[in-house]
């Protein structure tokens, strides 16, 4: 594909079809340069363009509108996503039911039709189940880890939990203000 797109630039007899080709190349060379020698090995402290890249890459350039990092509000909480399996629908409406109506979570999606290969007691299973996706407090993590264990039709149920590290303020706001302390 990539040769037959080089073919049709370079046979085109307008004059500024070879610079259509170097403006395309230009991104990629410089990001390649970037990529390959490190931020640290250029001398922009010098340039002018100098500022503008420490306030782009730097860890503290402010955040996007509606985004923040979860250690800079005070409006929100340390939060996490739990991940947590079960055997069907009507498992999933009642386990997420009961972790939202005892505030463990703000939310819990159901995502229906997955399929889990496993390995259970020497034996490898594959089975049909759904997924909840499980927003929560950090700190309400070993609440939930009991809740699910003592509510789930499983023997050993999936809880796996992952740090949401930013997002819409809003949202997390929502988060905070919508689960138990």
């Amino acid at each position: 594909m990539a040769s037959s797109l080089r073919s049709r630039l370079s046979s085109s007899t307008l004059v500024g079809s070879s610079s259509v080709i170097t403006r395309r190349r230009f991104p990629f060379v410089g990001a390649f340069c970037v990529l390959s020698l490190g931020f640290s090995t250029l001398s922009i402290s010098s340039s002018s363009i100098g500022p503008l890249l420490r306030a782009k890459f730097s860890s503290k350039a402010s955040s996007s509108v509606g985004t923040i990092k979860m250690e800079e509000s005070s409006k929100t909480v340390p939060s996490i996503v739990v991940y947590v399996t079960v055997p069907n629908r009507e498992a999933g409406k009642k386990l997420a039911n009961s972790i939202v109506q005892e505030k463990l979570a703000a939310c819990v999606n159901i995502v229906p039709g997955i399929e889990s290969v496993y390995e259970w007691e020497g034996k490898v299973h594959s089975d049909s189940e759904e997924l909840l996706i499980i927003k929560t407090r950090q700190s309400l993590l070993e609440s939930l880890t009991e809740h699910v264990n003592a509510n789930h039709e499983y023997d050993v149920p999936e809880v796996i939990a992952m740090p949401i590290t930013g997002g819409s303020d809003k949202y997390l706001e929502w988060l905070k203000n919508s689960t138990r302390n």
